[in-house]
């Protein structure tokens, strides 16, 4: 028997039809912008969080607490439900510190229940990869502790590659100093960033021009697949509202592969306000992130 649920954040950037699909439940990383409080009983939509961003309006964002977690969580544990909790890295929010805690606590209350959270080490549609591909091995038949040990001896083979159109919200969120955010707007350069075995965001690479930092996301998955190059059947992509760029990316890699699921979705406000209109990112599987 699979009695169990898969369960994630806002952060895995999942589209609501396939959430409702899967039966998978989400906590919420809520933001503030303009003096008003979104969260998942108040979302703005996607397009206009970006636009006010274009037009200069600037969000902060909340992690999970351990409240709201388990207030996710107690509704499956009195259904008597097991829980495989897949969070945001912890390289990047305290919220997976918040699930353990939830957790922790939860445990004492339902000793017959078995709550597991894992740290996916990923972010936007990396972490939501991570949760399509375990939902297909719970489909297929994994128990809780198997499907948790896949996640956990896969994620650093989930390859994060994206850049942004604009430095400036980098250097908000400590990524760049303020001179490389000048320079590199004035030259139009592009910066390639990847997440680390760590959960955190590194820059490994920059072009100069919109269209080819998109083709150089293309061309870097070429050398990170490695031997999964012959099963490379699905990729995920997400966006700040420039959907015609990854349109443009997908194109490019069916080019290449022989693609049977591509998922493209936004990027949340919550990852958002951080990496601003335009971020453009690309996940696989492949050999090392």
């Amino acid at each position: 028997m699979n009695d169990y649920v898969i369960l994630t954040d806002n952060c895995a950037d999942l589209p609501q039809s396939y959430l409702d699909e899967k039966g998978i439940s989400c906590a919420f990383l809520s933001y503030s912008m303009n003096g008003k409080q979104y969260g998942p009983e108040n979302r703005m939509d996607d397009h206009e969080f970006y636009e006010a961003m274009r037009k200069g309006s600037m969000p902060t964002t909340a992690q999970v607490n351990p409240e709201q977690v388990k207030e996710l969580m107690i509704p499956c544990l009195e259904k008597e439900l097991d829980i495989l909790y897949l969070s945001f890295s912890s390289g990047l929010s305290g919220s997976c510190a918040s699930a353990e805690t939830a957790a922790a606590e939860l445990r004492e209350k339902y000793p017959e229940r078995k709550i597991m959270v894992v740290d996916t080490l990923a972010a936007s549609l990396g972490q939501g990869l991570l949760v399509h591909y375990a939902c297909l091995r719970k489909e297929a038949g994994d128990s809780l502790e198997e499907n948790a040990r896949w996640v956990e001896d896969h994620r650093l083979n989930l390859v994060h590659l994206f850049t942004v159109d604009d430095l400036f919200h980098l250097h908000r969120g400590g990524r760049v100093s303020k001179t490389t955010a000048i320079v590199g707007s004035i030259l139009s350069i592009k910066p390639v960033l990847h997440v680390d075995d760590e959960g955190h965001l590194i820059a490994i690479g920059k072009v100069r021009g919109r269209r080819k930092s998109v083709l150089e996301l293309a061309r870097l998955m070429d050398e990170k697949i490695g031997s999964y190059k012959d099963s490379c059947d699905t990729i995920f992509i997400s966006h700040g509202d420039c959907l015609e760029d990854a349109r443009l990316l997908e194109e490019k890699i069916r080019e290449k592969y022989p693609l049977k699921t591509v998922l493209i979705n936004y990027v949340n406000p919550t990852i958002g306000s951080h990496s601003g209109p335009g971020t453009l990112a690309l996940f696989f599987l492949g050999d090392h992130r």
